[in-house]
């Protein structure tokens, strides 16, 4: 679906559909998981990230900070996300600082609460990304979230700065918020999604300890939507069992269905989305996890080469061009994260072969292009209180972006 340019009036519709959202908890808060918020607040992320996208679409700037920090701390690797990240922050008018914890006091003993005030004197954002040890990542999350609440209150802080969830070891919400934005556009509305086929799909890939938190937070979000989620894996790849509770009872609210299978080509027949995506089993990341606690660092090659092995049980379990043409018309959506693990490209086999990856690049690259824009109405939402009305502002002033 060829999307088109929003003009004004559309964006003057969107805002008035946003103001008639409640957002009021939204405000001074923290975003961690897709499904601690509400269907509106959900849908006025959905909003504003178009919105903010048509503003600037029409040379319209969109900066409502005149001054102030994003602090972005990265506790894992990351491409999309960092400038992501970056890119939000700018759109809105903040200036990004990356906390590296190699270059800080952190390394010499200074606690996290103490870290978490040091770097937000003038901030009013933290986008913090952890994901790589079960229970650790949120945790963290909270810690600081709750040191800066406590600063604020005693008056070391002039402001609270708020917390986006850049990925932790339970859910990726700019991913899936991304993720969903671009399914709704390419189906043409939230209208068409209800009773479509979502495969959430392992795929064998020859590394090593992925995160458990982009399928989980796909099942969190699209069991949401009214739609047929279905969550295959090998035997043993486990995801944690609180989100697929989560993805029960979402499908039970919403009208749709959620159902786990060990065979990647069950979940790909007949469907209309298709994820495929590895991860590392739960209980693998749970022994991981353990290992770092405990310091047996020595121990974590020999836990890498146990899964590594595994993985290598199942590396049938890839998209391939014969799977695509099982699904619905065999022009389903393809979707992924990036960076894929593409066969003969970027490793000898891996998650998707490549004449399947290179014929979805376009809507690949739209998908990503979604998530500064996710991330800069999270951002909106969490320091204004009345964001229809700021958004009407920035309309009406109508400064341009480019001179």
């Amino acid at each position: 679906m060829e999307k088109k340019k929003k003009d004004k009036a559309y964006i003057k519709q969107m805002i008035s559909e946003l103001s008639k959202l409640d957002t009021k908890n939204m405000y001074l808060n923290d975003f961690y998981h897709t499904w601690k918020e509400s269907d509106d607040e959900i849908e006025a992320v959905f909003h504003v990230a178009e919105i903010l996208r048509g503003l600037r679409e029409n040379n319209i700037s969109t900066k409502v900070f005149d001054s102030g920090l994003a602090i972005s701390v990265f506790r894992d690797n990351s491409t999309r996300t960092r400038f992501s990240f970056s890119s939000a922050c700018n759109l809105l008018g903040l200036e990004v600082q990356d906390l590296d914890e190699k270059k800080s006091q952190i390394a010499h003993g200074e606690t996290v609460r103490e870290t978490a005030n040091m770097i937000s004197f003038m901030a009013d954002i933290i986008g913090i990304r952890d994901d790589m040890y079960i229970g650790k990542g949120h945790t963290y999350q909270k810690t600081v979230s709750e040191a800066v609440q406590e600063g604020f209150r005693d008056g070391v802080l002039e402001q609270r700065p708020t917390i986006v969830n850049l990925q932790c070891d339970i859910d990726h919400p700019t991913q899936t918020m991304a993720d969903m934005l671009h399914v709704i556009n390419e189906f043409g509305g939230v209208e068409n999604l209800k009773g479509k086929k979502v495969a959430m799909t392992w795929a064998y890939s020859p590394s090593y300890g992925k995160p458990l938190s982009v399928p989980q937070g796909v099942i969190g979000l699209f069991t949401r939507f009214g739609m047929d989620v279905v969550l295959a894996h090998p035997e043993g790849y486990d995801v944690m069992p609180e989100v697929e509770e989560v993805a029960n009872d979402n499908a039970k609210k919403y009208g749709g269905s959620f159902k786990k299978v060990n065979s990647m080509d069950e979940a790909f027949k007949d469907a209309d989305i298709v994820y495929p995506k590895s991860w590392a089993p739960f209980s693998i990341m749970e022994e991981r996890t353990q290992l770092v606690s405990d310091g047996k660092l020595d121990e974590l090659d020999a836990l890498e080469q146990k899964c590594l092995a595994t993985n290598a049980k199942f590396k049938d379990w890839t998209c391939t061009e014969e799977k695509m043409a099982t699904t619905n018309d065999g022009k389903a959506l393809y979707l992924h994260c990036l960076p894929a693990d593409i066969t003969g490209v970027s490793c000898e086999e891996g998650e998707v072969e490549a004449s399947v990856f290179d014929r979805y690049m376009v809507p690949l690259y739209k998908q990503a292009s979604y998530k500064p824009y996710v991330i800069a109405a999270m951002i909106m939402l969490e320091k204004f209180e009345n964001p229809s009305a700021k958004l009407e502002e920035l309309l009406e002033a109508a400064t341009k972006r480019i001179k």
